[in-house]
């Protein structure tokens, strides 16, 4: 008897909700009962009247779990609308991170060399640290992230994942 595995697969989903008090509790506890992992989690008031909310949740999973977790979403009252990004088709993902890193001589000098290849930003400096301001896409700032350890890496602040469809119609 084989048993067979899912591949599971990373998901980038954008939920519409409205904008209301333990919303995103609801989200949360919906995962944490399942089992399910929340990789990045983003939420922005994104109306004039601060009525709606848009959530992007990057999660992963085989493909049956995502389906499980968008039914899921949509049963949930004040959400009115789930799409899937990765299915949906093309679309644009970004992150903003805060890298610091420690130097002196060398070092330092290396350190803004590939803060210039990486276009990353120095938005606070000392004379012997700088914080680097990067935004990008995760594998972006994964890299730069592993190359500042070696330069001396001393703290990192990420504010998760955002997407958006590509093209001129809503998703």
């Amino acid at each position: 008897m084989q048993i067979k595995q899912e591949v599971e697969e990373r998901h980038v989903l954008t939920v519409m909700v409205d904008n209301e008090a333990g919303i995103l509790a609801k989200i949360a506890g919906l995962f944490t009962a399942r089992g399910y992992n929340i990789d990045s989690l983003t939420v922005a008031d994104i109306t004039e009247n601060h009525s709606v909310s848009r959530i992007t949740i990057v999660t992963h999973g085989p493909p049956s779990q995502i389906d499980q977790i968008h039914a899921q979403l949509e049963r949930l009252v004040p959400v009115h609308k789930v799409v899937d990004l990765t299915e949906a088709g093309p679309h644009v993902q970004r992150e903003l991170a805060l890298i610091k890193v420690a130097g002196v001589g060398e070092k330092r000098v290396e350190a803004l060399r590939v803060a210039d290849v990486f276009r990353a930003k120095a938005v606070d400096t000392t004379t012997s640290s700088f914080v680097f301001e990067l935004t990008g896409s995760p594998e972006k700032i994964d890299s730069f992230v592993a190359i500042m350890r070696e330069l001396g890496l001393v703290e990192v602040g990420r504010t998760g994942i955002v997407a958006m469809m590509r093209g001129a119609e809503e998703a």
